[in-house]
């Protein structure tokens, strides 16, 4: 294989899971659907839904500690979500890897 068509396959993937990063969203819901947080490909953090039981003026700790929980989740699910497609990329490029 060249290096100049090993570089445009680089290259292409490399646009591709860019693409799919936009693409890819995942939801992670803690204390029984109480916090749910989305997030994209990105890691970045597109939506917060919190169930009005979860404000409870009297302990704001919980509320703060159920949504670093979801956030945590979220980027938990997203990593294994990209090693998966990653790894699915790659070996459609078996000079590569």
């Amino acid at each position: 294989m060249n290096m100049r068509k090993l570089l445009k396959q680089a290259q292409e993937m490399q646009e591709k899971m860019q693409r799919e990063l936009a693409e890819t969203i995942v939801d992670a819901s803690v204390g029984g659907g109480m916090v749910t947080v989305t997030m994209n490909g990105h890691k970045h953090l597109l939506s917060v839904r919190i169930d009005p039981e979860a404000m409870d003026p009297e302990d704001p700790s919980m509320l703060e500690d159920l949504v670093v929980a979801a956030v945590n989740e979220a980027s938990r699910k997203m990593d294994e979500t990209l090693r998966a497609k990653l790894g699915t990329m790659a070996s459609g490029m078996p000079g590569l890897m």
